[in-house]
């Protein structure tokens, strides 16, 4: 019988990744504060690496450390020193793409396991077997692949070589791996961790004899995205992804909130969960998808999975999210006796507004703030500063890494 698929879930820093696994991910992938994708995330200090690894490690969990930059000369001599260093922590992968680097960390730290970036863009079975000679143990799947191609790349490949796809989170409108737009429009290098998303700007066309004279092509009065994808989306699919082979599925979202990670991992993890249970009988079940439509998102795509994308994949008005909730509170600790629940604020929150426990085993609840207490035990009527430590009277028990959201008006 096939493994149970890894759940793998993105932590850009020491909190997300206590959030993933709280949620249900079997495995996080980080980076550190160089030598990543996500420059622009908070990312890990050593000292958080060791923390979030023995964390992991301690519930049964895994860590995969990202080194997939593409270096340059320059480079070379900061990334040696990083290897070792990075040797001193016991991660279960390393994430890489550069054949250079591969080479480096082999040499350094020839009993870790490697797996081969998305940023690597493997594509077929030949390339897979070739990056398998080299030690390579899994295979992140370039994101251009359907899902006959991926059955077909596993089925020829050797059985010994695991393969990974993301299914969830933004889409890169370049081939995988293949990105040059940032670097020549903002000189910051995609593939040095420091994408600009140049892809989602606004763009307006040029004649070749008129230089001066710029044409709005135009979808909307704001302007035309040209580049912009919409999100992957595959929670619909999840019989697909488990009968594919593959043995690893993965969210994309470093930079994203601590509410987006465990909202995502939560569906994902019910929803594989359920298959497991029952895979003669599953059927997908269209709450999962309008709890997802409650974090942060654009509108969504399956990608290439089915088909190459077309116009539709694409979004022509504007770059935004579509955010139909705020994250207002973290649940950090609860008296039964009292039914006061410690929260720490995450946005402005005011008596008699409704809000939802979003939890991670019950269902979820919705109640009013009817009490609120400062640090002097005192009564407030709002909670207005960042992050500010409070009680709030709870309808139903809760636990620490509960979560709070408020549906936006409107919405």
């Amino acid at each position: 019988m096939q493994k149970k698929v890894e759940l793998l879930a993105p932590a850009g820093d020491l909190e997300k990744l206590k959030f993933a696994l709280h949620y249900g991910a079997d495995a996080v992938y980080i980076g550190g504060q160089t030598f990543g994708l996500r420059a622009s995330a908070k990312n890990f200090s050593f000292e958080d690496m060791q923390v979030g690894v023995a964390y992991a490690h301690e519930r049964g969990k895994k860590v995969y450390l990202t080194l997939n930059i593409i270096p340059h000369n320059e480079d070379l001599e900061a990334l040696d020193a990083y290897i070792e260093d990075i040797g001193k922590i016991p991660f279960d992968a390393l994430i890489l793409s550069d054949p250079g680097t591969m080479m480096m960390v082999k040499e350094k730290l020839p009993n870790y396991e490697i797996h081969l970036s998305t940023q690597a863009n493997n594509t077929n079975f030949m390339s897979a077997k070739f990056w398998h000679a080299q030690g390579v143990s899994r295979v992140i799947l370039a994101r251009e692949l359907s899902f006959k191609e991926i059955s077909e790349t596993i089925s020829m490949s050797p059985e010994t070589l695991e393969f990974e796809s993301f299914i969830h989170g933004a889409m890169c409108i370049s081939y995988s791996g293949r990105c040059l737009l940032s670097n020549y429009m903002a000189d910051r290098d995609a593939n040095r961790g420091d994408c600009a998303q140049a892809c989602r700007w606004k763009y307006r066309l040029v004649e070749e004899k008129r230089p001066n004279e710029f044409y709005p092509v135009e979808e909307t009065d704001q302007g035309t995205f040209f580049f912009n994808s919409k999100d992957l989306c595959m929670i619909g699919y999840i019989p697909e992804l488990i009968q594919s082979g593959l043995v690893s599925l993965k969210i994309e979202g470093r930079m994203k909130s601590i509410y987006y990670v465990a909202n995502i991992i939560r569906v994902y993890r019910r929803a594989i969960d359920r298959y497991y249970a029952d895979p003669e009988y599953y059927t997908f079940d269209p709450e999962d998808l309008k709890e997802i439509q409650k974090a942060s998102h654009r509108e969504f795509t399956t990608g290439f999975f089915f088909d190459k994308p077309d116009k539709n994949d694409q979004l022509y008005h504007n770059s935004s999210y579509v955010r139909g909730y705020d994250f207002v509170g973290v649940v950090r600790d609860y008296d039964p006796e009292t039914k006061l629940a410690t929260i720490e604020q995450r946005n402005r929150m005011l008596i008699g507004e409704e809000i939802e426990v979003m939890r991670q085993a019950e269902g979820d609840y919705h109640q009013k703030i009817e009490i609120m207490l400062n640090d002097k035990d005192e009564p407030i009527e709002s909670a207005p500063h960042a992050q500010m430590i409070l009680k709030m009277k709870m309808d139903q028990p809760v636990q620490p890494l509960d979560i709070l959201r408020r549906e936006r008006e409107g919405d």
